[in-house]
């Protein structure tokens, strides 16, 4: 039975030390992400400013090609109705009666007040026509300038991507490893846990009987079993995974996770 509980021990002990081993990964992956600092928030939302007034142009273009055609069609009913005016006129002098004559005349009528009708819908479509021209132009102008400043930014990220990629691998290779090691209700826990906190921290050492993560005293009988290493105890105020700073202290000069 003795020896079962040492098995246990062991065990238990290992997790803990792999887990720790995995915050201390994460955290230092976390530290290369905070030299990007907003750098790839500020590229995206640039980008999509972009795309966005891409879109917004594209618009304005087909609104201006289809007031273009208002302006085309109007032109074309007043021509229609200048030939028509011209054929009522010829009529006029070959009618038989007064009743033809003023039907001819009253037609001639209409199609005057259509041609003036046209000629105001061609001046508001002209004004639209400037007012779309000058938004038009402003958006150009401003997609311009945000696409200026996405590739200066992305021109930024690239040489902070470019002086942190190869340490970045490294960590994300070694996080790999250490994942592998613990089993998958540990790391659904470990993972829940440091999402919801700002630092990333799921496990946290003990310093002066405090909590690492929320800095909540630690009880001395809490404290006395995480030194037995038997089970893992949660911090009781923020859930996270409490350890000794001293767990790993036989690699705590070494690189973390490195493989010999």
């Amino acid at each position: 039975m003795a020896k079962k509980n040492k098995n246990v021990n062991i065990l238990a002990e290992e997790k803990l030390k792999n887990l720790y081993q995995l915050q201390l990964i994460n955290t230092k992956l976390d530290e290369i992400k905070k030299l990007q600092g907003e750098l790839p928030l500020e590229v995206q939302s640039l980008e999509n400013d972009v795309i966005k007034l891409e879109a917004r142009i594209t618009k304005l273009e087909d609104e201006k090609k289809d007031l273009d055609a208002a302006v085309t069609k109007y032109q074309s009913d007043i021509l229609e109705s200048e030939s028509l005016i011209e054929k009522y006129t010829r009529q006029q002098d070959d009618v038989k009666n007064n009743r033809e004559f003023e039907a001819l005349t009253r037609e001639t009528e209409l199609q005057n007040l259509d041609i003036q009708l046209a000629k105001k819908r061609i001046r508001e479509t002209q004004v639209k026509l400037e007012k779309k021209d000058e938004t038009l132009k402003a958006s150009e102008a401003r997609k311009e300038q945000k696409k200026a400043d996405w590739e200066a930014k992305q021109q930024e990220l690239e040489k902070i991507i470019a002086k942190t990629e190869k340490d970045e691998t490294k960590f994300q290779n070694k996080e790999k490893r250490a994942r592998k090691k613990i089993d998958t209700n540990l790391l659904v826990g470990y993972d829940r846990t440091r999402h919801a906190y700002s630092n990333g921290l799921a496990v946290a050492t003990v310093e002066r009987d405090s909590c690492g993560g929320c800095f909540s005293q630690v009880p001395p009988q809490v404290q006395l079993d995480m030194s037995q290493r038997k089970r893992i105890i949660s911090c009781e105020h923020c859930g996270r995974i409490l350890v000794e700073s001293s767990i790993l202290e036989t690699t705590v000069n070494e690189p973390i996770g490195e493989e010999s």
